[in-house]
């Protein structure tokens, strides 16, 4: 049975976005699945706001309908949000085999729940959701994103400044994102930018790779090297003059990480 390589995409991707990475491992002895998470790409937006644990529910449901082979070995790729699904469903795997409640850290503590795929390695493209002043800072963007939209709806100041004035204001914030989408997707944001994947990632005991472009603005490196060092066992792949794109920059690069991890024939 061909090894599985299930890649999980970004906020505002899809699974075009492993396009660089198909190429990349062309000819090699995987079967590649890049698909479209709820809300984005050809996939319809959730039927309500959901949380990063509802997004592993859909992607374990996902793939159990997709595989008819479950004893093939499977790895696990989540770039940017993806990375946040791959953490949780990579975390759920220790309660499976170990019999532990591991549980997700949004609101009051609700216990993991669905089925648990048996992943062989994990590898995060600059995973988001490791915590520090980081989710500070969103939310406060997101509070001055508001007051903006205030300050633009007096006449006055919106027609010398709307609508440039208004695409430059979120940009600047890094919250355009949250301003373009749908209002249950926004509130499915805040949802999910709002979980801490830090406690999480102890709970983590596969192999795992870890790739980040040394000038990431969006997550930056020193939030790599926090993953590094809670994740046990794991490698960190730094790439310098590279951004938020890792896995597309440096596909090639990734790709041979990941043909060196496959298991013998």
């Amino acid at each position: 049975m061909k090894p599985i390589l299930l890649c999980l995409h970004g906020w505002g991707g899809s699974g075009e976005s492993f396009t660089e990475l198909r190429a990349a491992l062309e000819g090699s002895n995987l079967t590649i699945l890049t698909p479209d998470l709820p809300g984005f790409g050809a996939e319809p937006e959730p039927p309500r706001a959901w949380t990063n644990d509802d997004y592993a529910d859909w992607v374990e449901k996902w793939f159990q309908s997709e595989v008819r082979s479950p004893k093939s070995e499977v790895l696990l790729l989540g770039h940017s949000h993806g990375g946040r699904v791959a953490i949780i469903l990579a975390a759920r795997q220790k309660r499976a085999t170990r019999n532990e409640d591991v549980k997700s850290h949004v609101g009051d503590h609700v216990p993991f729940t669905g089925p648990t795929s048996n992943f062989t390695h994990l590898f995060l493209c600059a995973p988001a959701g490791i915590r520090r002043g980081q989710y500070l800072k969103r939310t406060t963007g997101w509070i001055m994103a508001k007051t903006g939209r205030l300050l633009l709806s007096v006449p006055i100041v919106a027609a010398r400044f709307q609508p440039l004035a208004k695409r430059l204001f979120y940009r600047l914030l890094h919250v355009h994102d949250y301003e373009v989408a749908s209002p249950a997707m926004r509130q499915t944001m805040v949802l999910v930018t709002s979980q801490n994947m830090r406690p999480l990632l102890s709970h983590i005991k596969i192999p795992t790779d870890i790739f980040w472009g040394e000038d990431d603005q969006i997550t930056p490196l020193r939030d790599g090297r926090i993953a590094q060092g809670e994740i046990k066992g794991s490698t960190l792949h730094v790439y310098p003059h590279v951004r938020h794109r890792v896995h597309r920059d440096r596909a090639k690069e990734i790709a041979g990480v990941i043909s060196a991890c496959l298991r013998p024939a």
